[in-house]
């Protein structure tokens, strides 16, 4: 016995550290589990409204910009929440319905000008009724529209960037100069 009390405890003191890596996962050729995971996140609305407004962050903090997206909506449509979450806010915000929901990894939604019908505290799911809409957003060229927001921390991001948007993206040859 060497030692330490154990048999080659000065031996593995002196020898150099070995990374040992995990063996990747096997290959499937399920097409079921290859294929991308699901989005987290839904549209607001059904069906899939229309984009009135797109996104537009700010240069800074307190400058000019759009935090969120507008969507096309019918006067009390219901209002979805677009993901698993807990609602933080179920209230009146200048004269305007409004409800907030906090989400796993940092992020909160927010949907305006509803009547909620669910209150501060209740844990949702994707798809679940939490309100309706309202008439009266500020620069909407349709009868309604769903202002829908998210952001994580203080930092605002387009809320198309939750959920697959089916959008096909093709890249033109470049030719350099």
């Amino acid at each position: 016995m060497q030692a330490g009390g154990a048999p080659g405890f000065a031996a593995a003191q002196q020898s150099p550290a070995r990374r040992v890596e995990a063996a990747p996962p096997p290959a499937t050729t399920d097409p079921l589990q290859a294929a991308e995971p699901e989005p987290r996140f839904t549209w607001p609305l059904s069906p899939v409204p229309q984009v009135t407004r797109p996104f537009q962050r700010p240069e800074t903090d307190y400058g000019p910009g759009h935090r969120g997206v507008d969507l096309a909506a019918a006067p009390g449509q219901q209002v979805l929440a677009a993901g698993p979450g807990v609602v933080v806010f179920s209230g009146q915000v200048a004269g305007q319905g409004v409800i907030s929901i906090d989400h796993d990894g940092g992020l909160r939604t927010t949907y305006e000008p509803v009547t909620p019908t669910v209150p501060t505290g209740t844990q949702v799911f994707a798809g679940q009724p939490i309100g309706t809409v309202n008439p009266g957003h500020l620069g909407c060229p349709v009868e309604a529209c769903l202002h829908w927001g998210v952001r994580r921390g203080d930092e605002y991001l387009n809320p198309l960037a939750l959920i697959r948007t089916e959008a096909v993206i093709r890249l033109k040859p470049w030719e350099p100069p």
